[in-house]
């Protein structure tokens, strides 16, 4: 009798070490997806320095959509279901258009070191539209907490810094927050079922026609101006923050849950802090580490109490 107990309890036994080894991927994922994205901003902030904002972002989606057609015709993976289509279509001009666009709009007035503490509110900006998504209802804690971290953005945005800063530069990094958190939670449901990489992949696909011919209507006209900076800039912004970081994103997602994984948004911040400074040598002022401290701390919050 036993033995026989003992057997009957190994299959729950083993159900939880798969479990865990799930989840611990899950985290694997996650926090290789936020080191790439990590650099997508100083790449950006060189690439702006060689390319038209608008031309910037219809190339790098033009760059990645061509990427991705390739690898979804060489696994040939099966064209995703006619209720799968319209989530991509939000999911490509959150991640794909919106993001790339409004960042590199912020990029022409602010620097890389002072856009990446907007990027402390991701997480929180996530977790909204998974609850406005979802149906979530967290607890009132979760709300105090989210309204203190907006205050911290908004109080950092608006006080005079020992760096370079502009409103206008201010506000498109908070609308390229909003509306990459959205493009995050639909990407995030979706690759439940249809797959981490296939998501950013048909999500790509579905824009390269509008980005391709966009691209070719306003290419620059002296291609020999644009420095090596701002073509390595491009390269990675194309391959590396819009297309292969997705890959480990939202596995990581699906694997080991939005609430949890996401929380390795929270050390974003502070990556590209460390990478504007070291790469680009921009001034990383106490103000903007105070603010990201200061946002990473309320976020956490809002996760804590998120159920």
């Amino acid at each position: 009798m036993a033995i026989i107990g003992h057997i009957r309890h190994d299959p729950d036994r083993f159900t939880l070490i798969a479990m865990m080894k799930t989840q611990s991927s899950g985290w694997l994922n996650g926090a290789i997806g936020v080191l790439i994205f990590s650099g997508s901003l100083p790449a950006t902030r060189l690439a702006v320095a060689g390319f038209d904002p608008i031309f910037l972002t219809t190339a790098r989606a033009t760059i990645a959509g061509v990427a991705a057609l390739a690898l979804l015709l060489i696994f040939r993976v099966h064209r995703p279901a006619n209720r799968d289509m319209m989530p991509l279509v939000w999911i490509a001009l959150g991640v794909v258009v919106g993001f790339p666009l409004l960042t590199a709009l912020a990029l022409t007035h602010i620097t890389a070191a002072r856009s990446v503490v907007f990027i402390g509110l991701l997480p929180l900006a996530t977790a909204i539209f998974a609850v406005v998504r979802g149906g979530e209802r967290p607890r009132p804690a979760f709300w105090l907490f989210a309204m203190l971290g907006s205050a911290c953005v908004g109080s950092f945005a608006f006080l005079k810094h020992d760096g370079p800063s502009s409103l206008i530069g201010d506000l498109y990094m908070l609308a390229a927050v909003i509306v990459c958190g959205f493009g995050y939670a639909e990407g995030a449901r979706l690759s439940r079922h249809l797959g981490g990489w296939q998501v950013i992949s048909w999500a790509l696909v579905v824009c390269l026609p509008f980005m391709a011919i966009a691209s070719a209507l306003i290419a620059p006209a002296a291609w020999g101006e644009i420095t090596w900076q701002a073509w390595g800039g491009l390269a990675y912004v194309s391959l590396f923050s819009m297309l292969i970081g997705f890959f480990f994103w939202y596995r990581g997602l699906a694997q080991g849950g939005i609430a949890a994984v996401g929380q390795l948004q929270l050390l974003q911040p502070f990556m590209g802090l460390a990478l504007a400074a070291l790469l680009l040598r921009e001034p990383v002022a106490w103000s903007m580490v105070v603010a990201t401290s200061a946002v990473v701390l309320c976020v956490a919050g809002t996760r804590r109490f998120a159920r």
